[in-house]
Protein backbone atom coordinates (compact mmCIF):
# COMPACT_ATOMS: atom_id res chain seq x y z
CA UNK A 1 0.00 0.00 0.00
CA UNK A 2 0.69 3.41 -1.02
CA UNK A 3 -0.04 7.04 1.08
CA UNK A 4 -1.30 8.44 -2.22
CA UNK A 5 -4.87 6.97 -3.56
CA UNK A 6 -4.47 5.30 -7.06
CA UNK A 7 -4.41 6.71 -10.10
CA UNK A 8 -1.11 8.14 -9.60
CA UNK A 9 -0.12 11.47 -11.94
CA UNK A 10 2.82 11.42 -14.54
CA UNK A 11 5.46 13.68 -13.15
CA UNK A 12 7.72 13.89 -16.62
CA UNK A 13 5.88 13.26 -19.64
CA UNK A 14 7.99 10.48 -21.18
CA UNK A 15 7.86 8.31 -18.69
CA UNK A 16 4.87 6.00 -16.80
CA UNK A 17 3.93 7.46 -13.21
CA UNK A 18 7.38 7.35 -10.95
CA UNK A 19 5.72 4.73 -8.01
CA UNK A 20 5.59 2.01 -11.43
CA UNK A 21 9.05 1.81 -10.89
CA UNK A 22 8.71 0.30 -7.64
CA UNK A 23 5.77 -2.00 -8.15
CA UNK A 24 5.87 -6.03 -7.58
CA UNK A 25 3.89 -7.64 -10.49
CA UNK A 26 0.59 -7.90 -8.36
CA UNK A 27 0.22 -5.41 -5.51
CA UNK A 28 -2.88 -3.65 -3.28
CA UNK A 29 -3.65 -0.31 -3.49
CA UNK A 30 -6.74 2.12 -2.88
CA UNK A 31 -8.49 4.38 -4.83
CA UNK A 32 -9.88 7.93 -4.09
CA UNK A 33 -13.17 6.25 -3.73
CA UNK A 34 -11.67 3.71 -0.61
CA UNK A 35 -11.99 0.81 -2.70
CA UNK A 36 -9.00 -1.74 -2.66
CA UNK A 37 -7.88 -2.83 -5.89
CA UNK A 38 -5.18 -5.25 -6.91
CA UNK A 39 -2.36 -3.20 -9.75
CA UNK A 40 -0.76 -5.70 -12.11
CA UNK A 41 2.60 -3.82 -13.20
CA UNK A 42 4.63 -7.26 -14.41
CA UNK A 43 4.23 -7.45 -18.25
CA UNK A 44 3.43 -11.46 -18.29
CA UNK A 45 0.88 -10.82 -15.23
CA UNK A 46 -1.36 -8.39 -17.51
CA UNK A 47 -1.21 -10.43 -20.37
CA UNK A 48 -2.59 -12.81 -18.05
CA UNK A 49 -5.11 -10.87 -16.41
CA UNK A 50 -6.44 -9.71 -20.03
CA UNK A 51 -6.59 -13.24 -21.09
CA UNK A 52 -8.45 -14.74 -18.67
CA UNK A 53 -11.99 -15.63 -18.89
CA UNK A 54 -12.69 -14.81 -14.95
CA UNK A 55 -11.22 -11.67 -15.44
CA UNK A 56 -14.91 -9.04 -16.28
CA UNK A 57 -15.02 -6.19 -18.42
CA UNK A 58 -18.84 -5.58 -17.22
CA UNK A 59 -18.78 -1.97 -16.05
CA UNK A 60 -22.75 -2.32 -14.86
CA UNK A 61 -20.68 -4.46 -12.33
CA UNK A 62 -21.52 -2.74 -8.53
CA UNK A 63 -17.70 -4.16 -7.61
CA UNK A 64 -16.04 -2.77 -10.92
CA UNK A 65 -12.96 -0.36 -10.05
CA UNK A 66 -14.10 2.83 -11.05
CA UNK A 67 -10.94 5.63 -11.44
CA UNK A 68 -12.74 8.49 -12.97
CA UNK A 69 -16.31 8.72 -11.30
CA UNK A 70 -17.18 11.64 -13.13
CA UNK A 71 -16.65 10.53 -16.63
CA UNK A 72 -18.11 6.71 -15.58
CA UNK A 73 -21.67 9.16 -15.09
CA UNK A 74 -21.33 10.59 -18.52
CA UNK A 75 -21.13 7.93 -20.28
CA UNK A 76 -23.96 6.10 -18.01
CA UNK A 77 -26.37 9.01 -18.94
CA UNK A 78 -25.19 8.74 -22.71
CA UNK A 79 -25.82 5.23 -23.15
CA UNK A 80 -28.68 2.71 -22.73
CA UNK A 81 -26.22 -0.26 -23.62
CA UNK A 82 -22.76 -0.83 -23.02
CA UNK A 83 -20.09 -0.75 -26.22
CA UNK A 84 -18.21 -4.34 -26.70
CA UNK A 85 -15.68 -2.90 -24.77
CA UNK A 86 -17.97 -3.55 -21.78
CA UNK A 87 -18.83 -7.14 -22.34
CA UNK A 88 -17.86 -10.33 -21.52
CA UNK A 89 -18.15 -13.56 -23.53
CA UNK A 90 -20.43 -15.05 -24.81
CA UNK A 91 -22.17 -11.25 -25.67
CA UNK A 92 -19.10 -9.82 -26.47
CA UNK A 93 -18.11 -12.97 -29.21
CA UNK A 94 -21.65 -12.10 -31.00
CA UNK A 95 -20.49 -8.30 -31.43
CA UNK A 96 -17.08 -8.04 -32.09
CA UNK A 97 -17.67 -10.48 -34.74
CA UNK A 98 -19.73 -7.89 -36.91
CA UNK A 99 -16.79 -5.51 -36.41
CA UNK A 100 -13.56 -7.50 -36.62
CA UNK A 101 -13.67 -7.86 -40.57
CA UNK A 102 -13.71 -3.87 -41.13
CA UNK A 103 -10.42 -3.82 -39.73
CA UNK A 104 -7.95 -6.12 -40.91
CA UNK A 105 -4.87 -5.46 -41.92
CA UNK A 106 -5.86 -5.61 -46.21
CA UNK A 107 -8.92 -3.35 -45.34
CA UNK A 108 -7.63 -1.11 -43.31
CA UNK A 109 -4.74 -1.26 -46.14
CA UNK A 110 -7.09 -0.20 -48.85
CA UNK A 111 -7.40 3.35 -46.64
CA UNK A 112 -4.32 4.13 -47.13
CA UNK A 113 -4.51 6.35 -50.52
CA UNK A 114 -7.56 8.47 -48.87
CA UNK A 115 -5.78 8.63 -45.50
CA UNK A 116 -2.68 10.26 -47.22
CA UNK A 117 -4.69 12.78 -49.10
CA UNK A 118 -6.73 13.86 -45.37
CA UNK A 119 -3.01 14.06 -43.53
CA UNK A 120 -1.24 16.43 -47.04
CA UNK A 121 -4.10 18.72 -47.05
CA UNK A 122 -4.10 19.32 -43.02
CA UNK A 123 0.47 19.41 -43.11
CA UNK A 124 -0.03 21.67 -46.19
CA UNK A 125 -2.87 23.61 -44.44
CA UNK A 126 -0.70 24.21 -41.79
CA UNK A 127 2.07 25.14 -44.02
CA UNK A 128 0.00 27.83 -45.42
CA UNK A 129 -1.12 29.45 -41.86
CA UNK A 130 0.53 31.24 -39.31
CA UNK A 131 3.30 30.93 -36.74
CA UNK A 132 3.28 29.37 -34.29
CA UNK A 133 0.56 27.12 -34.83
CA UNK A 134 -1.09 24.28 -32.59
CA UNK A 135 -0.79 20.71 -34.12
CA UNK A 136 -3.14 19.52 -31.93
CA UNK A 137 -5.82 21.63 -33.58
CA UNK A 138 -4.13 21.87 -37.14
CA UNK A 139 -3.95 18.19 -37.47
CA UNK A 140 -3.58 15.65 -34.88
CA UNK A 141 -7.75 16.29 -33.99
CA UNK A 142 -9.10 16.44 -37.77
CA UNK A 143 -6.86 13.49 -39.03
CA UNK A 144 -8.35 10.42 -37.25
CA UNK A 145 -11.67 12.36 -37.11
CA UNK A 146 -11.86 12.73 -40.40
CA UNK A 147 -10.74 9.34 -41.04
CA UNK A 148 -13.42 8.15 -38.50
CA UNK A 149 -16.27 10.44 -40.43
CA UNK A 150 -15.55 8.39 -43.60
CA UNK A 151 -15.65 5.55 -42.43
CA UNK A 152 -18.51 5.46 -40.28
CA UNK A 153 -20.34 7.36 -43.49
CA UNK A 154 -21.08 10.69 -41.56
CA UNK A 155 -22.43 12.83 -44.36
CA UNK A 156 -20.08 15.82 -45.72
CA UNK A 157 -22.48 18.49 -44.56
CA UNK A 158 -22.49 17.03 -41.44
CA UNK A 159 -18.64 16.82 -40.40
CA UNK A 160 -17.95 20.41 -39.17
CA UNK A 161 -20.71 20.57 -36.37
CA UNK A 162 -19.57 16.27 -35.74
CA UNK A 163 -15.89 17.86 -35.35
CA UNK A 164 -16.92 20.71 -33.30
CA UNK A 165 -18.88 18.31 -30.59
CA UNK A 166 -15.96 15.99 -30.44
CA UNK A 167 -13.34 18.99 -29.92
CA UNK A 168 -15.57 20.73 -27.52
CA UNK A 169 -15.88 16.53 -25.29
CA UNK A 170 -12.14 16.69 -25.39
CA UNK A 171 -11.45 20.15 -24.48
CA UNK A 172 -9.97 21.26 -21.43
CA UNK A 173 -11.51 24.43 -21.50
CA UNK A 174 -15.09 22.73 -21.36
CA UNK A 175 -16.23 22.48 -17.67
CA UNK A 176 -18.44 18.90 -16.76
CA UNK A 177 -21.56 20.15 -17.90
CA UNK A 178 -20.47 21.28 -21.50
CA UNK A 179 -18.58 17.70 -22.22
CA UNK A 180 -21.66 15.99 -20.87
CA UNK A 181 -24.05 18.40 -23.23
CA UNK A 182 -22.01 17.95 -26.16
CA UNK A 183 -21.40 13.83 -25.60
CA UNK A 184 -25.52 13.77 -25.64
CA UNK A 185 -25.49 15.80 -28.60
CA UNK A 186 -22.95 13.38 -30.33
CA UNK A 187 -25.05 10.38 -28.93
CA UNK A 188 -28.15 12.34 -30.27
CA UNK A 189 -26.33 13.03 -33.97
CA UNK A 190 -25.60 9.15 -33.96
CA UNK A 191 -28.80 8.04 -33.14
CA UNK A 192 -30.14 9.38 -35.97
CA UNK A 193 -27.32 8.71 -38.26
CA UNK A 194 -28.04 4.67 -37.32
CA UNK A 195 -32.08 5.50 -38.30
CA UNK A 196 -31.45 7.00 -41.21
CA UNK A 197 -28.92 4.10 -42.24
CA UNK A 198 -31.18 1.81 -41.57
CA UNK A 199 -34.09 3.02 -43.27
CA UNK A 200 -32.15 2.99 -46.49
CA UNK A 201 -28.97 0.45 -46.24
CA UNK A 202 -26.70 1.01 -48.91
CA UNK A 203 -23.77 -0.75 -47.71
CA UNK A 204 -21.34 1.83 -48.37
CA UNK A 205 -20.02 2.82 -45.10
CA UNK A 206 -18.86 0.94 -42.00
CA UNK A 207 -22.41 1.28 -40.20
CA UNK A 208 -24.53 0.31 -42.99
CA UNK A 209 -22.58 -2.68 -43.26
CA UNK A 210 -23.19 -3.44 -40.04
CA UNK A 211 -26.70 -2.48 -40.02
CA UNK A 212 -26.97 -5.35 -42.62
CA UNK A 213 -24.82 -7.72 -40.73
CA UNK A 214 -27.28 -7.37 -37.80
CA UNK A 215 -30.12 -7.91 -39.78
CA UNK A 216 -29.17 -10.16 -41.92
CA UNK A 217 -28.46 -12.37 -38.15
CA UNK A 218 -31.43 -11.39 -36.98
CA UNK A 219 -29.92 -9.42 -33.80
CA UNK A 220 -30.61 -5.82 -34.79
CA UNK A 221 -30.81 -3.52 -31.76
CA UNK A 222 -30.85 -0.18 -32.88
CA UNK A 223 -29.21 1.07 -29.14
CA UNK A 224 -26.76 -1.46 -29.14
CA UNK A 225 -25.43 0.02 -32.98
CA UNK A 226 -26.05 3.55 -31.68
CA UNK A 227 -23.24 2.48 -28.42
CA UNK A 228 -21.32 0.67 -30.45
CA UNK A 229 -20.85 3.49 -32.92
CA UNK A 230 -19.75 5.86 -30.48
CA UNK A 231 -17.53 3.37 -29.11
CA UNK A 232 -15.64 3.33 -32.45
CA UNK A 233 -15.69 6.86 -32.69
CA UNK A 234 -14.17 7.29 -29.11
CA UNK A 235 -11.60 4.59 -29.21
CA UNK A 236 -10.63 5.91 -32.42
CA UNK A 237 -10.39 9.20 -32.34
CA UNK A 238 -9.00 10.22 -28.90
CA UNK A 239 -6.02 7.43 -28.71
CA UNK A 240 -4.48 8.25 -32.36
CA UNK A 241 -4.81 12.08 -31.93
CA UNK A 242 -3.12 12.11 -28.41
CA UNK A 243 -0.34 9.42 -30.13
CA UNK A 244 0.09 11.69 -33.23
CA UNK A 245 1.00 14.91 -30.24
CA UNK A 246 2.85 13.25 -28.25
CA UNK A 247 4.53 11.12 -30.76
CA UNK A 248 5.86 14.52 -32.28
CA UNK A 249 6.95 15.57 -29.15
CA UNK A 250 9.04 12.46 -28.81
CA UNK A 251 10.84 12.67 -31.82
CA UNK A 252 11.34 16.64 -32.05
CA UNK A 253 12.68 15.88 -27.71
CA UNK A 254 14.89 13.04 -29.46
CA UNK A 255 16.71 14.39 -31.66
CA UNK A 256 19.08 11.43 -32.38
CA UNK A 257 16.07 9.19 -32.86
CA UNK A 258 14.42 11.93 -35.22
CA UNK A 259 17.18 11.32 -37.52
CA UNK A 260 17.30 7.60 -37.52
CA UNK A 261 13.89 7.62 -38.87
CA UNK A 262 14.81 10.93 -41.22
CA UNK A 263 18.06 8.59 -42.81
CA UNK A 264 15.79 5.73 -42.99
CA UNK A 265 11.81 6.09 -43.57
CA UNK A 266 11.34 1.97 -43.51
CA UNK A 267 11.74 2.33 -39.66
CA UNK A 268 8.46 4.42 -39.31
CA UNK A 269 6.44 1.16 -38.60
CA UNK A 270 8.85 0.01 -36.19
CA UNK A 271 8.81 3.57 -34.63
CA UNK A 272 5.37 3.28 -34.35
CA UNK A 273 5.35 0.16 -32.20
CA UNK A 274 7.97 1.96 -30.27
CA UNK A 275 5.87 5.17 -29.60
CA UNK A 276 2.96 3.15 -28.42
CA UNK A 277 5.27 1.27 -25.85
CA UNK A 278 7.12 4.49 -24.84
CA UNK A 279 3.60 5.89 -24.09
CA UNK A 280 1.05 3.39 -23.03
CA UNK A 281 -1.50 6.22 -23.20
CA UNK A 282 -4.40 4.10 -22.20
CA UNK A 283 -2.84 2.94 -19.12
CA UNK A 284 -6.21 3.08 -16.86
CA UNK A 285 -8.54 1.74 -19.45
CA UNK A 286 -7.81 -1.98 -18.21
CA UNK A 287 -10.30 -1.89 -15.41
CA UNK A 288 -11.74 -5.37 -14.43
CA UNK A 289 -13.30 -7.52 -11.66
CA UNK A 290 -12.61 -11.00 -10.93
CA UNK A 291 -16.02 -12.86 -11.40
CA UNK A 292 -13.70 -16.49 -9.52
CA UNK A 293 -10.78 -16.61 -7.40
CA UNK A 294 -7.87 -16.31 -9.32
CA UNK A 295 -3.99 -16.80 -8.49
CA UNK A 296 -2.01 -14.17 -10.87
CA UNK A 297 1.74 -13.56 -9.74
CA UNK A 298 1.69 -16.11 -6.95
CA UNK A 299 -1.18 -13.80 -5.34
CA UNK A 300 -4.84 -15.13 -4.58
CA UNK A 301 -7.14 -12.94 -5.92
CA UNK A 302 -11.00 -13.37 -4.68
CA UNK A 303 -13.73 -13.14 -6.61
CA UNK A 304 -15.55 -9.53 -6.85
CA UNK A 305 -11.83 -8.07 -6.04
CA UNK A 306 -11.15 -4.88 -8.55
CA UNK A 307 -8.33 -5.18 -10.63
CA UNK A 308 -6.90 -2.59 -13.31
CA UNK A 309 -3.77 -4.37 -15.59
CA UNK A 310 -1.38 -1.09 -15.83
CA UNK A 311 -0.28 -1.54 -19.89
CA UNK A 312 2.29 1.69 -19.05
CA UNK A 313 3.74 -0.71 -16.33
CA UNK A 314 4.06 -3.68 -18.23
CA UNK A 315 5.10 -2.22 -21.28
CA UNK A 316 8.13 -0.64 -19.38
CA UNK A 317 9.11 -3.85 -17.72
CA UNK A 318 13.00 -4.32 -17.74
CA UNK A 319 12.47 -8.20 -17.99
CA UNK A 320 10.80 -7.94 -21.32
CA UNK A 321 11.88 -4.45 -22.65
CA UNK A 322 15.59 -3.46 -22.10
CA UNK A 323 16.23 -0.28 -20.94
CA UNK A 324 12.47 0.67 -21.31
CA UNK A 325 13.00 4.28 -20.54
CA UNK A 326 14.71 5.18 -23.42
CA UNK A 327 13.04 6.01 -26.80
CA UNK A 328 14.73 3.77 -29.59
CA UNK A 329 13.07 3.51 -32.85
CA UNK A 330 15.36 0.65 -33.92
CA UNK A 331 13.60 -1.43 -30.95
CA UNK A 332 11.74 -4.78 -30.89
CA UNK A 333 8.51 -3.57 -29.80
CA UNK A 334 5.67 -5.98 -30.84
CA UNK A 335 5.35 -7.05 -27.61
CA UNK A 336 3.75 -4.03 -26.36
CA UNK A 337 0.38 -4.38 -24.49
CA UNK A 338 -0.27 -0.72 -25.30
CA UNK A 339 -3.45 -1.77 -27.50
CA UNK A 340 -4.53 -3.91 -24.41
CA UNK A 341 -4.44 -8.13 -25.01
CA UNK A 342 -7.04 -11.58 -25.03
CA UNK A 343 -10.46 -10.78 -26.44
CA UNK A 344 -10.42 -7.10 -25.75
CA UNK A 345 -7.41 -5.88 -27.76
CA UNK A 346 -8.23 -2.95 -29.65
CA UNK A 347 -9.97 -3.47 -32.55
CA UNK A 348 -9.02 -0.18 -34.76
CA UNK A 349 -5.01 -1.07 -33.82
CA UNK A 350 -4.67 -1.56 -37.32
CA UNK A 351 -6.27 1.54 -38.39
CA UNK A 352 -4.40 3.38 -35.73
CA UNK A 353 -1.14 2.37 -36.96
CA UNK A 354 -1.84 3.23 -40.61
CA UNK A 355 -2.40 6.80 -39.46
CA UNK A 356 0.36 7.25 -36.97
CA UNK A 357 2.74 5.97 -39.72
CA UNK A 358 1.43 8.30 -42.33
CA UNK A 359 1.29 11.47 -39.97
CA UNK A 360 5.23 10.77 -38.84
CA UNK A 361 5.91 9.79 -42.33
CA UNK A 362 4.15 13.26 -44.05
CA UNK A 363 5.19 15.50 -41.15
CA UNK A 364 9.09 15.28 -40.70
CA UNK A 365 9.70 14.85 -44.23
CA UNK A 366 7.22 17.85 -45.84
CA UNK A 367 8.71 20.06 -42.00
CA UNK A 368 12.16 19.28 -42.00
CA UNK A 369 12.72 22.72 -39.72
CA UNK A 370 10.03 21.92 -37.24
CA UNK A 371 10.07 22.20 -33.85
CA UNK A 372 8.43 22.70 -30.43
CA UNK A 373 7.62 26.79 -29.85
CA UNK A 374 7.61 26.13 -26.13
CA UNK A 375 9.62 24.76 -23.07
CA UNK A 376 8.67 21.20 -22.77
CA UNK A 377 7.38 21.90 -19.35
CA UNK A 378 5.34 24.72 -20.54
CA UNK A 379 3.39 22.09 -22.80
CA UNK A 380 -0.23 21.25 -21.11
CA UNK A 381 -0.19 17.80 -21.08
CA UNK A 382 -3.52 15.96 -19.84
CA UNK A 383 -2.35 14.41 -16.45
CA UNK A 384 -6.09 14.13 -15.06
CA UNK A 385 -7.85 12.17 -17.60
CA UNK A 386 -8.23 8.34 -18.55
CA UNK A 387 -5.97 9.07 -21.84
CA UNK A 388 -2.69 10.44 -21.80
CA UNK A 389 -2.09 13.34 -23.94
CA UNK A 390 -1.84 16.92 -25.10
CA UNK A 391 -4.13 19.61 -25.14
CA UNK A 392 -1.96 22.34 -27.13
CA UNK A 393 1.25 21.51 -28.96
CA UNK A 394 2.31 24.54 -30.13
CA UNK A 395 5.04 24.57 -32.98
CA UNK A 396 7.44 26.78 -35.32
CA UNK A 397 8.94 25.74 -38.70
Amino acid sequence: MTDDPFPWPRTCPFAPPPQYAKLPPVSRHELASGRQVWLVAGHEEVRQVLRDPRVSSDRADPRFPVVFPAAQQALGKARAKPSYGGMDRPEHTLHRQFVAGEFTVRRVEALRPRIQEIVTEHVEALLAGPRPADLVAALALPVPSLVICELLGVPYEDREDFQRRTRMILSRTSGPEESVEAFMGLMGYLDRLVAAKRARPDGADLLGRLIAKYVEADVYDHEQLVSLASGLLIAGHETTANMISLGTVALLEHPAQLAELRRDPSLTGNAVEELLRFFSIADLVTARVATADLEVGGVSVRAGDSVIALSAAADHDPAVFERPGELDVRRDARRHVAFGYGIHQCLGQNLARLELEIVFGTLFSRVPGLRVAVPLEELPFKTDGIMFGLHELPVLW
